[in-house]
Order: C-alpha cells, then structure tokens, then sequence
C-alpha cells in the first residue's frame, strides 16, 4: 500500500470511536483473508496482545474494557522490552570484556603482588 493511501485511510480512522474501529478491523481481516496471504505478527507481546483482544471481543466484553486490557498488556510488553534490551547489553558488555581478556598478548605483565616480602631467615615475625 503506498504511504499517501495509508495516510488517509488513517486520517479517517482517528476520527472513529472505537467500537467503529473494531468494525473496521473485522472488515480488514474479512478482506485479508479473502486476498492476501495471512500475516501474523512475529512478537510474541503482540500476538497473545491479539488473542486476548480476540477473545473477548467474540465475548462481547464493553470496549472500554477492552481498550484497558490492551493498554495494559502494551504497557507490560513496553516493559519487557526494555528488560529484554538490557539483558542483551548486560550480554554484549560481558562477551566484550571476555574477549579482551582472552586476546591479552601472553607476554603482557600482570598486576603486580600485593603481599607483604618475607622475612629474611632467622628474623622475628610479628
């Protein structure tokens, strides 16, 4: 679809209430599943997001409730993102100091000791 069609069409739609919305949503699916190959969304946030909204639209749950319960699991999939990517960084910066520990030149001097010389023979300790 080209971007000056999906413009208007979506000018159009902030308009609607939501309810209408849904309307349209049935209809872009009846025509989805009538001319194009079915796509599903490859998050896994998104597609239980899907099936819940799924579920209890067929359950004739009140929009509102409906619209929270979305919002809620967005706000929860947002979060998990943010975990997910931390993790990823948390990942990234160890595999980079590893490497660089394992690709330390062998003749590199390391720290020197901390411990105390010992006594020459025959001193007292203490």
């Amino acid at each position: 679809m080209n971007e000056h069609l999906k413009d208007r069409i979506l000018r159009r739609l902030e308009a609607l209430p939501d309810d209408r919305g849904y309307q349209i949503l049935d209809y872009v699916e009846f025509l989805e599943s009538k001319y194009a190959e079915r796509t599903t969304p490859d998050n896994f946030f998104t597609k239980i997001t899907e099936k819940v909204e799924d579920t209890m639209r067929a359950g004739k749950v009140p929009i509102d409730a409906i619209t929270g319960t979305v919002g809620f699991f967005d706000g929860a999939s947002k979060v998990m993102r943010g975990m997910a990517a931390a993790a990823q960084a948390a990942v990234d910066e160890a595999s980079k100091t590893a490497q660089e520990l394992t690709t330390k030149p062998a003749g590199t001097p390391t720290a020197p000791a901390t411990t105390a010389p010992e006594p020459p023979p025959g001193e007292p300790t203490g």
